[in-house]
């Protein structure tokens, strides 16, 4: 009888076939215990600078061709603006994508299953939703965002997102350039609970300014978690932080992130299930002051 290792790679492997290429992946196969410590060393491949990362094979069709050129392997009109840290089986993800449909959006997520698991249900997603003939009509649609931009063909639904097993805590501005993000989600992050652990916390005053220099002016970065303590820890570093303001409640109620947010992520509808508190803080990035 074969083991559950084994029964978890003949599914995995089954995946790979023609025949299922837009069949979703099932979470059962890629369980991973929740906890990783993000201050260990791990095995990651990560870009030297912003610059060096080739972000093509994530994103193919925004990918740059010699009629369409740019930077990083993205053609000139795009580049990664959202990111979901510590994306989990990437339910925010998989919401957003769809809303924001030019704007590509990426997950960093540190174990190893699950980042395969966002990947398997990428690829059966796109294929899923793939056009189904190559009309004229469908291969002829453009989108000119602005006047006078290049006309681009539109992509298929889900072409927009992507998952990458990287450590934030670590690496962050190896991947984004100062002030590339629009969008920093922080969804029911490890609490930590115990003191000597919150080192591991993924809000600090250290960390927050890597935040600062990743988001572009008015860039909101979006906490959700059930913990008390945690949601209190996470106002405290960012108010006490000089480049975030806290988003006031009226403004949360119009911000259609923070519903999917509350209700999108597997931890999210796990809390709703459990009647448990879901407590939001959002904080926008603000202008750096001029040199003196």
């Amino acid at each position: 009888m074969p083991s559950r290792k084994q029964k978890r790679e003949q599914y995995r492997r089954s995946l790979g076939k023609p025949e299922n290429a837009s069949k979703l992946p099932r979470k059962k196969y890629y369980r991973q215990r929740a906890h990783a410590n993000p201050l260990s060393d791990h095995a990651f491949e990560y870009p030297a600078c912003p610059s060096k990362m080739d972000w093509s094979s994530f994103y193919p069709a925004f990918a740059a061709s010699a009629e369409r050129p740019g930077s990083c392997g993205l053609r000139d009109d795009k580049k990664v603006e959202i990111a979901d840290i510590g994306c989990g089986f990437g339910g925010l993800l998989f919401a957003l994508a769809p809303r924001f449909p030019e704007t590509l959006l990426v997950g960093l997520e540190i174990r190893v299953s699950v980042t395969q698991f966002v990947e398997e249900k990428i690829r059966a997603l796109r294929n899923k939703h793939a056009p189904k003939t190559t009309s004229t009509s469908a291969s002829t649609s453009t989108s000119t965002s602005e006047p006078g931009a290049p006309a681009y063909a539109i992509p298929s639904v889900y072409q927009n997102v992507a998952c990458l097993r990287a450590n934030a805590m670590k690496f962050l501005p190896n991947y984004f350039a100062k002030g590339q993000l629009s969008k920093l989600f922080f969804c029911f992050p490890d609490p930590h609970f115990k003191a000597r652990k919150h080192k591991a916390r993924i809000v600090s005053a250290t960390l927050n300014s890597e935040y600062a220099y990743v988001l572009r002016p008015g860039g909101i970065v979006y906490t959700i978690t059930d913990v008390d303590d945690l949601h209190r820890w996470m106002v405290e570093h960012f108010e006490a932080h000089a480049s975030f303001e806290r988003v006031g409640e009226q403004d949360l109620e119009q911000d259609e992130c923070v519903k999917v947010m509350m209700t999108e992520t597997e931890e999210g509808k796990k809390v709703e299930r459990n009647k448990g508190q879901k407590l939001v803080a959002c904080f926008r990035r603000l202008e750096d002051p001029p040199w003196p």
